[in-house]
This record gives C-alpha cells, structure tokens and sequence, in this order.
C-alpha cells in the first residue's frame, strides 16, 4: 500500500471548545480551523470525530476542497472507494491547484491498482514548484512508475526526491535499489553507502529486506565477499522468511 509521506504529520494535540468555531465572525477562518481539527483526527485514527469537523467545514463551505479531500480520505479507510474518489474529484473540480488534494487522489489510485491514472495525477502534483513536500511526491510518482515498468523514469524521479530532501533513508533506498536494476552499479554504490552512513549515525534506522537485498546485490557484483557474507547472516538472522532471502539465494545459485 502507498502511504503517502508526512501527510497525515500533524503536531499538537487535538481540542475541543465550548464555543463554536461558527461563531466567528471570519467564517473562513472556522472553515480552515474546522478543517485542521479533522485531519488532525484522521491522522491519530478518530474518523467519526473527524467526519464531524470536516462536515462542519463544509456546512460552511461545501466547496472547501480541503474538507472534499479529508472526506476522501475517510471514505478510502473505510472502504468506499467510489465515494472516496467522488470527493476528491470534487475537491479538484472545487480548486485544480489544490496540489495536497491531488497527492491524496494519487495515492487512492495507487491503492487501486490505477497505476496509469496515479502517475498522471503524480506528475501533475510534482510540477507545483510551491509544494511544501516535493520529494515525497516525487518518491511517490517513483514507485508508480515501478509498477508500470519504467525503470528509467522511477530512477529519474527518485534522483529528485533525494534531491530535494535534506537526507531520507527511504528516497535513497528505492533510488540505490532503482539504479542497481538498470545494472549502474557505481552510482547505485555511490547513494548505498549514503544510506550505510545515515544507518550508522541513527539507531532508529535499521537494515529492511529490501536494503539489505540491494546491499548483497551490490556486493556481489563487486566481489566484496566480506560485505556480502556479513549482510547474508543478517538477512538470514533477521529476516528467514523474507521474499528476499529467497531472491538472495537464486542468485548466488546462478553463479
């Protein structure tokens, strides 16, 4: 499933007042603070408190394409894919520069299987120069293009979403990864050893499957037995069942 990065990252605890943000007399600012606690709410898994806030929102607004999108989003967790796709088309329809709203409906058709449907709705959002998270909407248009076979264009959109984070363990991962199927084993290197770096540095990073598959890959092919051996035991250790042990050993057994 694409988890679309840090949209849901909301800080600060979700309040409540006495006082009605219908009240106010800036009618738009109790749209946006409508709108802020639902999300907030999605983002900790209280969808009924945030179907409230966000139908509040739109009570005032029903055209709130922020409120049309986190309609969205509740509608995809429980299951309503044809509900959940009609609210964020209408929150496109309600503003088509609402990049965020666009991202969402990316995501929903990756979900879906609609790799062709996301990729273009994923170009489209990587084009906002304004965005405030770029380089999770280039990850993302990546692992669409994976889907669809194009090696090429995900190493391209990977290169610029590590481009534009500032060091993001993942980005690096799926462009180290990216560059060894396209068989550019000195570049792939190159961003591995950065992902190495940034593991040894944070103990909160640890080695996945898939990175230690691509570590193991790129040992292999530079004949460096120690690295390999040493990432073999700890794919073995740590992950005996994984999809990518069993890849590991298809391809030393082609040797």
């Amino acid at each position: 499933m694409l988890v679309v990065l840090g949209f849901l990252a909301l800080s600060g605890c979700v309040t409540t007042t006495d006082s009605p943000f219908a009240r106010e007399a800036n009618k738009q600012k109790a749209e946006e603070n409508y709108v802020k606690l639902g999300m907030a709410y999605i983002g900790q898994g209280n969808y009924d408190r945030a179907r409230d806030h966000l139908e509040r929102a739109l009570q005032i607004n029903p055209d709130s394409p922020s409120a049309l999108a986190g309609m969205g989003l509740i509608y995809q967790t429980e299951g309503e894919p044809d509900l959940a796709e009609k609210s964020f088309l209408n929150a496109l329809d309600s503003d088509s520069n609402y990049t965020r709203g666009r991202v969402f409906y990316g995501a929903f058709l990756y979900n879906q299987g609609r790799y062709k449907d996301a990729e273009t709705q994923f170009t489209r959002a990587s084009e906002d120069t304004e965005y405030d998270d770029r380089g999770s909407v280039f990850y993302n248009l990546g692992r669409t293009q994976d889907e669809l076979g194009d090696i090429e264009d995900a190493t391209a959109s990977y290169k610029r979403a590590v481009g534009l984070s500032r060091g993001n363990a993942n980005y690096l991962l799926a462009l180290s990864t990216s560059l060894v199927n396209e068989g550019e084993y000195a570049s792939a290197e190159h961003y591995y050893n950065q992902l190495v770096g940034m593991m040894q540095h944070n103990p909160n990073l640890k080695h996945s499957p898939e990175s230690l598959l691509t570590g193991l890959r790129l040992a292999h092919h530079f004949g460096d037995k120690n690295r390999e051996a040493s990432l073999a035991l700890l794919l073995r250790k740590q992950y005996p069942k994984s999809e990518q042990l069993k890849q590991y050993r298809a391809l030393i057994s082609n040797d």
